[in-house]
């Protein structure tokens, strides 16, 4: 990527928590209009590097960069950050908490406009407090949106947002990058990172493993497709590799041409099955072949991923405690 091109800039970020080290030498560059998923285990230091770009946390060493300057010095106007935690003043109506945040800006936009863009046109007279958790959480995303922002930060903006909300938000992501905005937001949802992101970053004990386009990495990493067959006996004689695995026998590199073949030598061996299940290799497979591999190192629980880890930071003011995620 050319330098001149990029918005978001890190440069050999480390900040650590006593002996913790959450985050561990991440560079990292985003580009005007891009649309950047960062995923990666809980405490893997996703939100640790969210504040280091967006200026609450102060890293050890290393820089970041926002539109070529400071995140400290960055024209807050042109920059809208939804941090993981976020408590607003629950007696207000939904537009009138949209209107509150527009008043900290010069330009901002009308707070209905808003409303309507996450899903919330008929919810401007409920109080946040009455809204549900998801309504909140699209509210939530509002906020970050009100000044209509160059560059737009969402540490997992869908937390808690069922699937048409979802589809919502996602929606907004698309048109906010069609646009020229720049979008960095971080997931557990694989399925939504596949699908918004034009790269994705992967974050494991600190350190950015991985980070290129979804469809390069499933290339890359993921594996082939593969056909799951629930059955307590073993499969020989298929065209495939197979392996055993607790309720059944997996096929390997099966594309659906292949499905009747193996469905016929099941048949043939007189071998019983409860079902079978296709899929392609896809972002969640990736996930659990690299964040599986570097957190199986640390910990000694090779392919183990997403257990929780103890929040390790002081309090942050404004954002909630500091974490490692």
């Amino acid at each position: 990527m050319d330098a001149g091109d990029a918005v978001v800039v890190a440069e050999d970020l480390r900040k650590a928590y006593g002996d913790h080290l959450a985050v561990d030498g991440v560079s990292l560059s985003i580009r005007s209009g891009e649309v950047f998923a960062l995923i990666g285990p809980n405490g893997a230091g996703k939100t640790t590097l969210i504040r280091a770009l967006t200026g609450t946390t102060r890293p050890d060493s290393g820089s970041a960069t926002i539109l070529g300057t400071g995140p400290e010095a960055v024209d807050r106007d042109r920059i809208g950050v939804l941090p993981q935690s976020f408590s607003p003043p629950e007696r207000l109506t939904a537009r009138e908490l949209l209107a509150y945040y527009a008043g900290l800006y010069d330009d901002a936009r009308e707070p209905d406009t808003v409303l309507r863009e996450v899903g919330l046109a008929d919810a401007g007279n409920t109080r946040y407090e009455n809204l549900s958790g998801g309504q909140q959480r699209r509210l939530c995303v509002g906020t970050a949106l009100v000044n209509d922002p160059d560059v737009v930060i969402m540490d997992e903006p869908t937390t808690g947002i069922d699937p048409a909300g979802r589809r919502t938000v996602r929606g907004l992501v698309d048109s906010l990058a069609a646009g020229g905005t720049t979008v960095l937001v971080s997931t557990h949802d694989m399925a939504e990172a596949e699908g918004m992101a034009d790269r994705v970053g992967l974050l494991a004990d600190g350190d950015l493993v991985a980070c290129d386009p979804p469809e390069t990495l499933i290339a890359e990493y993921a594996g082939e497709s593969r056909l799951v067959v629930e059955t307590d006996a073993t499969l020989e004689g298929v065209d495939y590799p197979t392996r055993t695995v607790a309720g059944g026998v997996v096929v390997e590199g099966v594309d659906p041409t292949g499905i009747g073949g193996v469905v016929a030598a099941l048949e043939e061996r007189g071998i019983e099955y409860t079902g079978i299940a296709w899929s392609e290799p896809d972002l969640e497979d990736v996930y659990m072949e690299l964040a599986g591999e570097v957190e199986g190192v640390r910990t000694g629980r090779s392919g183990e991923v997403g257990f929780d880890e103890a929040d390790v930071g002081p309090a942050g003011a404004g954002t909630g405690g500091e974490s490692a995620r």
